[in-house]
Order: structure tokens, then C-alpha cells, then sequence
């Protein structure tokens, strides 16, 4: 650390829209840095000799040395150096879980007040897209080899911006019809605008990447089929399988999973109903089990979208909430209301098929569980219903399952993830990768990249030792 410089811990706020204004649209809720706040904030960053904050960065990114360009006004500098590590700088900037990561590690964190890296990152990304050209880095020579990568998420990007830069020809599959998996079809406009993907996708495009839409690899080509056209494949297709309650009720209208009602908002543009044509129902009272960032995602765009009342119902305490406390604070400020140590038993609909109420129970907290949450018990005789006219389960999900049941020699776990070496990200099928949510279950965008990363470079090895 720089023992000479003095300690700065007022950490700069980002500017938001108002609680009472954004609940009723769907524009992005943190406005970013000004310039003059973002070099304020990139001052308090003490350049340690031993920087501890890349320690916590899954994609090895220069953190010190892109916060100090910041610092002196070199944005075109600053955005160099995180192009070198990322991909997606202006996407991380605004989803990753910088608090468990790169800022958990930073020095001034112990006095409670981190670098604010994240919202640094986002601030050099729209700095870039402001200006009248992107800087395209220029890609190694051609080495003729060819790469199929399944799935456009985070894994898949990274491992096709990786790749193509290394001088292979990449080809991107996605099997819908927009790219940016999770990126478009599961996180809210208001928290990642879909211009801003679309804008990252474009650069990989511009990278030299070819982008496949609409091509769903399982069904109209097979894992084989790809390998007797390409000389080594990536699968990034994510954890697409939603889990459900397994209560009585969930089959009545108005009971989404959060994967179709995500989707249904962001992919097919549902926010925008009925200027879109993607029907989605105007619920008055809606009900978000789950708490997490999807959980949190769910509720806020039930807000959005006109309901009067929104719960999240959590089995556990706030303390032992999953989602960021970020999005837990926007949703209590936008008027979500916090329904905890409450478990749901059963859905119960009318007589024409429509979910009217949710029969749920009190629960306690007992002794740490595996996870090292306190358990939660049930409080018997607590039996109570909350009339509720829509629910949305957001407890997770499992990785998609049409690769590995089309490639039966490709390894996977009771889980339903597919086995992969941690140092290279190589599966047990010869000249295949994967990596992402497919193989850890649902997590972060950070990590998924990450994966990405450690896939691409075991790749480019096998490629040029092929010869």
C-alpha cells in the first residue's frame, strides 16, 4: 500500500432515479459516474505495490492500473486496459457482484469503504461508447483453425472474444433468436439495458466472431456434427431449467417460472405490451417466491408493470437474503414488501383455473445448515393465506439439459451439469470445452467469463499444438 497517501473514505455515490419515478418505468436505475465523480472516486484508489483487489477479479483484469488512467483523465487508456482482460466491461460494470469480488479485497474495504471498481469499469465502457469510433484491437495472424462455441452468454462471449483475437475463426451459436443469453433474456432493462448488450455483441461481431441465431445445436446439428466441421467446440448454454415448488397448485394460470416471465419481459419485449405483441397478464397482486437477484428482478418488473401489491416470500431472515444488497434496498425503496420466514405450502385457485390465493406457513430459525445459513423450521399452527393473483417462483435453476442428452458420452454430474477439468475447462469428450452455468449451476456473469477465460486458453494450446 501507499503509505504516503491519506486515507479517502467518502466513497462516491452514483446518482439514481427517484424511487417514486423509476418504479413506473422500465429505464435503467443507476445513472453513472460524471466524469468529475468518477476522477473523485479513482483518486481514493491508494495504487497498493501488492494490489489484493485482483486477487478477487475472475478475468485477472488490471485493476489499478485502468482506475489510475481514471484518476488522470486517460479514459481512452483506462478502457485499453480493461479491453485487454474483458469483453464486456460496460455489462460487468453494472451486474457483477463487485462486492464479494475484486472490492472485498480492496484495502480501504476493512475501514468499510472500497474503491468503487465496478462503477469505475461502467464509467470508462460509456465513456468509449460516447465516442465517434470503438478501438478494435488487431487480431493475431490467421491460424486456420476453426471454433464452434455453443451458447452467446457470458461464457460464450468471453471464449469467442478470446479466441478470435488469437487469429481462429470463431463461429457463435445461439439458440434464440437475439444473442446475449442471460444477459438479454433474464436481467430487466432497468438494471442492463439491452442496447448496451446489443452494443457489446456488436464489438464482438466487429472482432470478426460470426453470430448464428436461431440454431439450436441439439436438435439441428448434434455435438458430432459440429466436430466433423470444427476442429474444437466450447458449450456455454447455461442453466436454463427452472426449478419449481413442487406444491400443489402450480399449474394454475397466473404461475410462472421466473425463466418465462423473464423472458417474456425482456426477450420478447413484454414492458412494452401492447406496443409488443408478447402478452403478459396486468397483475393487482403478485407474489415473488425466492430471494435472490432473480427473485429481486421478478418483483421489481411486477412493479413495473402495474401491480398494486408485490411480496417476496423468503423461508429465511433479511440477514440471510442470497440477492445483492443493492437490488434488496432498490426494491424496498421502490415499494417491494419483504413477506420473510414465510414458506408457501399451496396455490389455490377459482373455479376457472386462476391462481386466487397462496396458503403459507411461519417459519423460525434454527441451527446452521451445509450452507451455513441458519435452517429455517416450521411454527406449527401458523397456517395463513395471502390473496395473490400471480406467483413467481424464483429458487433456481438447473443447467440446460439438451447438449448432454444429445451427446451421451459427454460426462455430467447427478446435478445434471457437465464435468469439466477446473484448469483447462475440458470435458471427458475429445475437442469439446465447456464451461459457464452448464457446469457450476446458476451463477454469476463474472465467473461464467472467468470460466470463459480459462477455456479459451486451454483451447488455443490444443489448437496450436494441432498444428
Amino acid at each position: 500500500m501507499n503509505e504516503a497517501k491519506k486515507l479517502d473514505l467518502q466513497r462516491q455515490d452514483m446518482p439514481k432515479q427517484p424511487p417514486h419515478i423509476r418504479r413506473s418505468n422500465f429505464k435503467e436505475v443507476a445513472l453513472g459516474y460524471t466524469p468529475a465523480l468518477a476522477i473523485r472516486e479513482a483518486q481514493r484508489c491508494l495504487q497498493c505495490k501488492k494490489p489484493f483487489c485482483m486477487e478477487g477479479c475472475p478475468v485477472e483484469i488490471d485493476i489499478p492500473s485502468f482506475i489510475h488512467k481514471i484518476a488522470v483523465e486517460d479514459y481512452a487508456a483506462a478502457i485499453r486496459i480493461l479491453k485487454q482482460k474483458n469483453c464486456l466491461p460496460a455489462i460487468c460494470g453494472r451486474v457483477c457482484p463487485q462486492e464479494e469480488q475484486c472490492e472485498s479485497k480492496c484495502i480501504l474495504n476493512r475501514k468499510g469503504a472500497p474503491v468503487a471498481i465496478g462503477r469505475l469499469e461502467r464509467f470508462a465502457a460509456e465513456w468509449e461508447a460516447a465516442q465517434d469510433r470503438v478501438e478494435i484491437p488487431r487480431a493475431a495472424a490467421t491460424t486456420g483453425k476453426k471454433v464452434a462455441v455453443v451458447g452467446s452468454g457470458p461464457a460464450g462471449i468471453t471464449v469467442a472474444g478470446d479466441l478470435v483475437l488469437l487469429g481462429h475463426e470463431v463461429t457463435l451459436f445461439e439458440a434464440l433468436h437475439e444473442a446475449g443469453g442471460v444477459l438479454t433474456y433474464g436481467i430487466p432493462e432497468f438494471r442492463l439495458p439491452k442496447a448496451v448488450v446489443r452494443r457489446e455483441i456488436k464489438y464482438l461481431q466487429a472482432l470478426g466472431v460470426r453470430l448464428v441465431t436461431d440454431y439450436v445445436i441439439g436438435k439441428i446439428k448434434s455435438l458430432d456434427r459440429l466436430l466433423e466441421q470444427f476442429n474444437a467446440v466450447f458449450v456455454g448454454t447455461g442453466a436454463g431449467l427452472p426449478w419449481f415448488l413442487n406444491i400443489p397448485g402450480e399449474n394454475l394460470n397466473g404461475v410462472y417460472s421466473a425463466n418465462e416471465y423473464l423472458t417474456r419481459m425482456n426477450l420478447m419485449a413484454g414492458f412494452r405490451f401492447p406496443e409488443s405483441a408478447t402478452p403478459v397478464s396486468k397483475h393487482k397482486r403478485v407474489a415473488v417466491v425466492g430471494g435472490g437477484n432473480v427473485a429481486m428482478d421478478c418483483a421489481r418488473t411486477a412493479l413495473r408493470r402495474g401491480a398494486e401489491e408485490v411480496h417476496i416470500i423468503y423461508r429465511r431472515s433479511r440477514n440471510e437474503l442470497p440477492a445483492r444488497l443493492e437490488e434488496v434496498e432498490n426494491a424496498e425503496e421502490e415499494g417491494v414488501i419483504f413477506t420473510l420466514l414465510t414458506l408457501p405450502l399451496r396455490l389455490i385457485g377459482d373455479a376457472k383455473g386462476w391462481l386466487q390465493e397462496i396458503e403459507c406457513q411461519q417459519m423460525k430459525l434454527g441451527e446452521a445448515d451445509a450452507s451455513g445459513r441458519r435452517r429455517p423450521i416450521p411454527v406449527a399452527g401458523s397456517e395463513f393465506r395471502l390473496p395473490m393473483d400471480a406467483c413467481i417462483i424464483a429458487v433456481g435453476n438447473s443447467p440446460n439439459p439438451l447438449i448432454p442428452k444429445s451427446s451421451p458420452d459427454l460426462e455430467t454430474s447427478d446435478k445434471g451439469t457437465i464435468r469439466v477439468d477446473e484448469k483447462s475447462g475440458k470435458t471427458s469428450k475429445v475437442r469439446v470445452w465447456a464451461g459457464g452455468d452448464i457446469v457450476t449451476g446458476a451463477a454469476t456473469v463474472i465467473l461464467a467469463m472467468g470460466a470463459g477465460r480459462i477455456a479459451a486458453r486451454s483451447m488455443h494450446e490444443f489448437l496450436v499444438r494441432e498444428g
